[in-house]
């Protein structure tokens, strides 16, 4: 019998390829943040456009918790990097953006890559998390936080890197959480688990991070580097405390799937290019358009 975790996996990539696209046109349309400042989500939120993408996000979030109760980790974590091929894609066709080569390619790889974890990934209930494993998880938001705080001081591609590191990193630990708590009996055994605060916390401070990533150049830079670093170390706990597993004869898939996958990731954030701001730029050296104007991204 197939796990209902594939389809909602698939629909998670589709949901989070879409929420990408809406929130980094909104993220365009406000003005540039330099402090790590939690007002910058009410800002966004006074766009529609963002609001759309709020919520494809939550429905993404929604759907890959419901996948984490069967699916491993590394396939899940791995499989939210395919949306940035479903931005990608819209973003040629409706926003008009231009890829460079290099992009493309490095695209097509990323899909090669997460075909190969699906092919080898087992699907199988989690193990739970003890004392240990949330008090590093509490501490581990406390660290991100403190991290953000000083990455916003950074501008353009670094600025967009960084940030999108740090809300990877506080995504992943929202999924190493989800991901025991996804096999909660009843709606009040969710709601009496400690798990779940440290999911909501972590998933916050990633939202702000992504934001702030966003305001600062590329989506696409933004986006792979959540994905990059997030992607690696809820692949490690999950298969070293969670019981996440690999069908057997098949880990070396798995680990040329997990690797094209992580270089298809860090190589967009290498070679992708702003596709709001770099415009902005243009324009103001040229004095068509004032320092500190948000300019609406061209459609």
């Amino acid at each position: 019998m197939v796990s209902s975790g594939w389809c909602f996996l698939a629909a998670m990539i589709v949901a989070y390829g879409i929420a990408n696209l809406l929130q980094s046109v909104a993220a365009a349309r406000t003005t540039l943040h330099h402090t790590f400042d939690p007002g910058l989500l009410l800002r966004l939120a006074s766009h529609r456009t963002y609001l759309v993408g709020l919520a494809c996000q939550v429905g993404g979030f929604v759907l890959a918790f419901l996948a984490r109760r069967d699916l491993p980790l590394f396939l899940v974590q791995a499989s939210v990097a395919a949306g940035l091929g479903v931005t990608a894609i819209l973003g040629v066709l409706v926003l008009k953006w231009r890829l460079p080569t290099a992009e493309v390619a490095l695209l097509v790889l990323l899909f090669a890559g997460i075909t190969g974890l699906v092919l080898s990934a087992q699907p199988a209930p989690s193990r739970q998390l003890g004392t240990a494993g949330l008090a590093a998880l509490a501490v581990a938001l406390a660290l991100i936080a403190v991290l953000g705080f000083f990455a916003v001081r950074l501008h353009g591609a670094p600025g967009s890197v960084a940030l999108g590191s740090l809300a990877g990193l506080a995504f992943s630990a929202a999924a190493v959480a989800a991901r025991p708590l996804a096999s909660a009996s009843t709606a009040e055994a969710l709601v009496r688990d400690p798990l779940l605060y440290l999911l909501v916390a972590h998933s916050v401070v990633g939202q702000l991070l992504l934001g702030l990533a966003m305001q600062r150049g590329s989506t696409t830079a933004a986006v792979a580097a959540m994905d990059a670093a997030g992607a690696v170390p809820a692949a490690i706990v999950g298969l070293l405390l969670l019981g996440d597993r690999i069908w057997p004869g098949r880990e070396w898939l798995a680990g040329l799937g997990f690797l094209a996958t992580l270089a298809a990731v860090i190589g967009l954030t290498r070679y992708a290019e702003p596709q709001h701001h770099h415009e902005v730029a243009r324009d103001r050296d040229r004095g068509m358009v004032p320092a500190g104007v948000p300019v609406r991204p061209r459609r």
